[in-house]
């Protein structure tokens, strides 16, 4: 695990100290990404330069330090990530006459490279990665990203030169950087929370989509990536080529795809050990760990006061019944607050996902005693496990049948009614004090309820209640929002069933630029490796052929997850109303980060920047402060934008 950063201009005058400054100048930016050893690569004839901070996780010995040169000498490689069949892919290297000098897995991806050439090798590659590669003898650089994006990898053009980078630090420190926001892009972030691919915060910078490679030359003309593998084409495969064995059958294979999985990850030469939230993804993984370990695997739990936000006793009972050695810390306010100033730094382009916290928080206490902690992200897209794939398609249901007009009629009139429950309780001070947790409900449920009947398609419908802002354009002065895969219908794979649908999007969008984000930033802002067995390529696309009764079934989700997971706990401690891994952002908006809130929301700051729209978003803040109305998401996507603006700019 690692950082990497680097660039290729073929046409600069530059000499190799020169390089070589601005290289390590990129590279220290990434230094808490891999603190254990630091290299650069320069080639000034082809004005290419690659830089790398390592975290060693396999071959702690020098012969795993990179820039790495193949044996050939043809190619020079930074990598990061983990390639978890590199002992397999070695012992078919050696059969075809490949020797290795140290025992990295990186040395592996160079021979595989030489043998079977870019896009054949990456296709054997079972991992998570990001990489550049410059092929000498050809004058090409390559970047490369794993099938579903888990490490993260920023390039393009200023100028003539092409930057990259694993965070867009590195980029910002290259002399020729000039930032200019793209407010299109933080259109979409007011939306969703997150930037969505291909976009970033900065125009002209793009994120190298999952499961695609970028070759370029040097040519005039800018490539676009090229796919060698995707979500869309997994899923309509799977449902073309469906699992056609029984329900016995699927849980046995699915048990051995994750025990295969999950033993691959737990290969390391440093400390492991693993994320425990007691909830059914991350049970699975630790139940699986232990169930292959001969000492018991360490797993860490962060617990909190407040009872909806605190899984920790699950945790802890799971815990003993596997007989892990388990670490929880109880986390106080003060400490839980003291983590948003170091948000700007860790996401540096704005990311509002609230468990941000809680999971950098995690992060730190495994750090503590791990090098390496295993994840049970994923299982949500995967199996069915967000409460929308239960509730949308019937929710659809209920609805479409009334015709278009009489639908946003309703609407508008349950608008109107909600603005006159909000302006009674406003002005009665009685009322709103007496019956205020009431009318926060109410005025939640009806502005859904609104949502719900306005929508024209199922699609649209999801989308409306998957959005922070419904109008974000009309916040962001000169934003329109761009075209994504997450609003671009014909890149949208072919699946006529509406929750397949969801979970097929939300794996191409929410998965890896929320998800997969959250926990690389904050694993990686402490220097500790996440690593995520659920996400591995075979689990994925076995998911995709089971049929949707085997994931959801009479209103249960992750049926077939859970008959795994059965196998080695009892129901009892796992079958429980699923829970999210947040804080209290609301209350916490009305008290202790109040007066922080208020001057980056501060009307006249808004105008002088020149972002946002200060009136919706002053109306929403006055209605949260009231405690009518509870605004802490599309609230918390303003302030993270504005914290972020107030540390880079």
């Amino acid at each position: 695990m690692c950082g990497i950063t680097g660039f290729l201009d073929p046409t600069a005058q530059i000499n190799s100290d020169s390089l070589q400054a601005i290289t390590k100048r990129m590279t220290r930016t990434l230094r808490h990404r891999g603190p254990d050893d630091s290299g650069c690569w320069v080639d000034a004839t082809s004005g290419i330069a690659l830089g790398h901070q390592r975290l060693a996780i396999l071959d702690l010995s020098p012969e795993g330090h990179q820039p790495m040169i193949s044996a050939n000498g043809r190619y020079i490689i930074i990598f990061n990530g983990e390639i978890y069949d590199f002992l397999a892919l070695r012992q078919k290297l050696q059969q075809l006459g490949h020797s290795f000098r140290g025992h990295s897995d990186t040395e592996v991806m160079l021979a595989s490279f030489c043998q079977w050439g870019l896009q054949s090798a990456i296709q054997q590659f079972n991992g998570m990665f990001t990489f550049a590669l410059w092929d000498r003898q050809e004058r090409i650089l390559h970047l490369g990203r794993d099938r579903l994006g888990e490490k993260p990898l920023y390039y393009g053009w200023v100028g003539q030169t092409l930057v990259f980078g694993s965070e867009l630090k590195a980029l910002a420190a290259h002399p020729k950087f000039q930032p200019e926001i793209d407010r299109d892009a933080l259109t979409s972030f007011l939306r969703l929370k997150y930037i969505p691919a291909p976009c970033s915060i900065y125009k002209g910078i793009y994120k190298l989509p999952p499961g695609t490679t970028l070759s370029w030359q040097g040519e005039a003309y800018h490539p676009l990536p090229q796919s060698y593998w995707s979500i869309k084409a997994v899923a309509e495969s799977g449902i073309a080529d469906p699992f056609i064995g029984s329900e016995q059958d699927a849980i046995i294979h699915l048990d051995s795809l994750l025990r295969d999985a999950v033993g691959l990850r737990m290969v390391a030469d440093v400390p492991l050990g693993a994320f425990l939230s007691g909830g059914i993804d991350s049970s699975t993984v630790v139940a699986l760990m232990q169930a292959q370990s001969s000492q018991p695997i360490k797993t860490f739990t962060i617990g909190f006061q407040e009872d909806i936000y605190n899984e920790a006793e699950y945790a802890k009972a799971v815990a003993q019944h596997l007989g892990t050695d388990h670490t929880e810390l109880y986390v106080t306010p003060e400490e839980a607050l003291a983590t948003i100033p170091k948000l700007p730094i860790l996401y540096d382009e704005p990311f509002a996902d609230v468990s941000q916290i809680p999971t950098f928080l995690i992060s730190q206490l495994a750090k503590q005693y791990v090098t390496v902690s295993l994840s049970g992200d994923g299982g949500d897209e995967l199996f069915g496990g967000y409460e929308r794939y239960l509730r949308g398609q019937s929710l659809w249901q209920t609805v479409s049948w009334i015709p278009t007009t009489i639908r946003q009629t309703v609407a508008q009139t349950l608008t109107s009614l909600e603005s006159q429950t909000w302006g009674r309780s406003s002005n009665d001070g009685q009322l709103a004090s007496l019956t205020r947790p009431k009318l926060i409900n109410l005025g939640y449920k009806l502005n859904r309820a609104c949502e719900v009947l306005r929508a024209e398609t199922p699609e649209i419908l999801y989308m409306e209640l998957d959005s922070d802002w419904q109008e974000p354009s009309a916040i962001v002065i000169g934003g329109k929002e761009p075209q994504t895969i997450f609003n671009t219908q014909q890149n949208w794979a072919a699946l006529s069933d509406f929750t397949q649908w969801m979970m097929y999007l939300d794996t191409e969008t929410y998965l890896p630029d929320d998800i997969l984000v959250k926990l690389d930033r904050a694993s990686m802002g402490v220097a500790l490796e996440g690593r995520i067995p659920l996400l591995d390529h075979r689990v994925v696309e076995f998911a995709w052929q089971l049929p949707h009764s085997m994931k959801i079934r009479e209103s249960q989700t992750k049926w077939v997850l859970r008959q795994v997971l059965y196998r080695y706990i009892p129901p009892r401690l796992i079958d429980r109303p699923k829970m999210g891994f947040g804080v209290p952002i609301g209350d916490w908006l009305r008290g202790p980060l109040r007066d922080w809130a208020e001057a980056l929301l501060d009307k006249r700051r808004l105008q002088q920047e020149g972002f946002f729209n200060p009136q919706p978003i002053h109306q929403r803040w006055t209605e949260h402060l009231s405690g009518v109305r509870n605004w802490q998401h599309s609230l918390w996507n303003i302030l993270m934008f504005q914290a972020w603006l107030e540390h880079h700019f």
